[in-house]
């Protein structure tokens, strides 16, 4: 299993969408599938935020996650944000989660950021294993999350 920048893999933009639709559709409604494709492409590039990030398995891709500038427009003063870190369920449980996390959070680091955040539902024992802290709990889009933080500085 390897992890690479979506920019050498853009032919996977459409399983992606895909992935993220499914996952996360019901939170943003008016989000197609053509939207998340097109937010895919932008964000197929390296070196800057925002940027993806694909697990593969050989040539097929099993896992994502993005550097993003912002994931919660009610807390538009944290940046950047870690965001869509997804594994498909038959490859969950065998480490490509935490390896697509501490990826993403290197390339934060080589890029200068100091702080990183994220939100989630249902996952923060997770995050909190990999050295996430938590910020506060709110809700967001119908839903209660928990925000948290990852300070990329020793």
């Amino acid at each position: 299993m390897k992890i690479e920048h979506l920019a050498e893999h853009i032919a996977v933009i459409p399983t992606l969408a895909s992935w993220l639709h499914n996952e996360w559709g019901h939170l943003s409604p008016n989000v197609t599938f053509d939207d998340l494709a097109a937010r895919l492409e932008k964000q197929a590039t390296r070196n800057k935020i925002p940027q993806t990030f694909v697990a593969l398995e050989g040539e097929t891709p099993v896992g994502t996650a993005s550097l993003i500038e912002n994931d919660m427009s009610t807390q538009k003063e944290l940046s950047p944000w870690l965001a869509s870190v997804y594994v498909v369920p038959e490859f969950r449980n065998r480490g490509i989660g935490s390896k697509l996390v501490r990826v993403a959070i290197q390339e934060a680091k080589n890029l200068g950021t100091s702080r990183l955040y994220l939100l989630t539902p249902d996952k923060i024992k997770f995050y909190s294993n990999l050295g996430w802290r938590i910020l506060g709990c709110a809700e967001y889009r119908g839903e209660n999350v928990t925000i948290m933080w990852y300070n990329t500085e020793p």
